[in-house]
């Protein structure tokens, strides 16, 4: 079966801005849409009030529940997807309905094969977790010039065709009795911020070149939905040497945004278990103990610097917001400066550019506020 239709393609500023991506949703008439959790919520936020012809396609992340349910009140359906890049991309697909207890990521899609398997990669019965392996039509070749990684990831499928393979996906989950399959997050230590997979690993080793660092553990803390954080536990060579400002700046020439840590926190030695192995529960609270800004605590004074204030503590739940502050220093990140700029707009009716939380203070980008109001009520 086959039937018409056409692709709208949107600047990446558009679709990363609530505002904009729900205004060209309704002008250009969209039936179908496919975003992360994060996108859908970002949509949610910006007052998008949706269609009951539009169909919902979320994938990437974890889908909530009270995500499920806002993009529910907003569309004709939703339908949760699973499948990772290396399967060319879904693999498992299952329309979500309301009152459901948990979100599965349901069934294979055609030509396709889904096995949970334990660690002898034998088969596990249905409740039982274990890893998940992708088999099917959907695979991909391997990995381009890394054939010792593609021979780890990429295996013979002892329960398919002869001279079919499986992927190791590295992801736990397990299968319900009616058939579906419930996700159950990573087994390494690889995770999934806003969309971009993280190598953890990849964020240590480089923060260990730096000449100032004796060893580091890079950890993720979850805020609220679809705010998780990543925290570089630190120890230094030279005691009180942490400035968080200096490593964003260190990092920023080696790895891309989204890999950037949101708070840095200083340890005077590496917290070990009895048997010499990291002890992860020892590591302190990073809302209690990052240094997340260098500046001196400086309180808002304007009617625009205290509402600013206000958002950003409330987005960030950093109790001290002050006026020399900068939104990144604080553990803001670009999602969370898109949501600023929403709220913002829903309280003062203003357009404030998420760029400009970048380099400048909340002094700063209040009196841009200010200023951009000011001319407003002269016109």
């Amino acid at each position: 079966m086959t039937c018409g239709a056409r692709i709208e393609l949107l600047s990446g500023e558009a679709a990363a801005d609530g505002i904009r991506l729900a205004s060209a949703l309704a002008m250009r008439g969209v039936t179908v849409l496919q975003a992360t959790p994060a996108t859908w919520r970002l949509l949610i936020e910006a007052g998008w009030s949706g269609g009951s012809t539009l169909r919902a396609f979320c994938g990437g992340e974890a889908l909530p529940r009270d995500l499920a349910d806002a993009i529910l009140d907003r569309v004709g359906e939703l339908w949760n997807l699973y499948g990772p890049t290396e399967t060319t991309i879904w693999s498992t697909v299952e329309r979500v309905g309301r009152g459901e207890d948990s979100i599965t990521v349901g069934r294979p899609i055609a030509n396709t094969r889904i096995y949970v398997l334990d660690e002898q990669q034998q088969l596990n019965p249905v409740g039982v977790p274990g890893e998940i392996y992708i088999a099917g039509a959907g695979l991909a070749r391997g990995y381009i010039g890394r054939p010792r990684l593609t021979a780890e990831r990429f295996l013979p499928d002892p329960f398919g065709p002869a001279g079919t393979r499986m992927y190791r996906t590295g992801d736990a989950g397990r299968w319900t009795r009616d058939g579906l399959l419930l996700h159950l997050g990573r087994l390494d230590r690889q995770v999934k911020i806003r969309g971009y997979r993280i190598e953890l690993p990849e964020i240590e080793a480089v923060l260990r070149t730096h000449p100032a660092v004796r060893d580091v553990f890079v950890e993720t803390s979850k805020v609220g939905p679809e705010d998780l954080r990543l925290v570089a536990y630190v120890v230094f060579e030279l005691e009180g040497a942490l400035d968080a400002g200096e490593m964003r700046t260190y990092l920023r020439k080696r790895l891309p945004e989204f890999m950037i840590p949101s708070m840095f926190v200083a340890l005077n030695e590496t917290p070990l278990t009895s048997n010499g192995k990291l002890d992860r529960k020892a590591l302190p609270d990073p809302f209690a103990t990052a240094q997340i800004a260098s500046a001196a605590y400086e309180l808002p004074r304007t009617d625009m610097e205290q509402l600013l204030a206000a958002i950003w503590s409330d987005l960030l739940k950093v109790e001290r917001v002050g006026a020399e502050s900068n939104f990144f220093e604080l553990g803001g990140h670009s999602l969370l400066s898109l949501r600023v700029a929403a709220a913002v707009a829903r309280q003062t009716g203003l357009r404030m550019d998420p760029r400009s939380l970048f380099f400048q203070t909340l002094r700063q980008v209040a009196a841009g506020l200010s200023a951009h109001s000011e001319r407003a009520q002269q016109e």
